[in-house]
């Protein structure tokens, strides 16, 4: 049973983790994953979004006024990873569809980082590091 109505039909246009994929076929969206739309012209892009739903993108792809305005079925797009600098949201909301990111997405990751390097640099002599 589709609990999301008609908004089914995914496509992922930049990479993206794999989990976000298993997670979106296991809430029964159909996905599919074309990396190679972003270094491509907005034309390909307009043409795959014409039975789309839900679109996810990262930094690559430029969701544009054009491709807002050619893509008839979105209703979504989606950002994983902070900023949405990529993606025309005044067209987007003009045409009502929901712009989402997930500022914030790896910040335990980032916080873990930190402290492998400050216990890295702790092991070092001060001296060695400044010269």
């Amino acid at each position: 049973m589709d609990s999301y109505g008609d908004m089914n039909r995914v496509l992922i246009s930049d990479d993206v983790d794999s989990q976000c994929v298993d997670m979106l076929i296991a809430n029964g969206f159909s996905v599919e994953i074309d990396i190679k739309l972003a270094k491509q012209p907005q034309e390909q892009l307009i043409k795959r979004l014409q039975d789309v739903d839900i679109l996810i993108v990262r930094s690559a792809t430029k969701v544009t006024s054009s491709v807002i305005e050619g893509s008839p079925r979105l209703k979504l797009i989606g950002r994983p990873g902070t900023g949405t600098d990529n993606i025309d949201t005044e067209a987007a909301t003009r045409h009502g569809i929901l712009v989402m990111n997930t500022p914030g997405g790896n910040t335990i990751s980032a916080a873990e980082h930190t402290c492998t390097l400050i216990c890295a640099l702790a092991r070092l002599d001060i001296k060695e590091i400044l010269i």
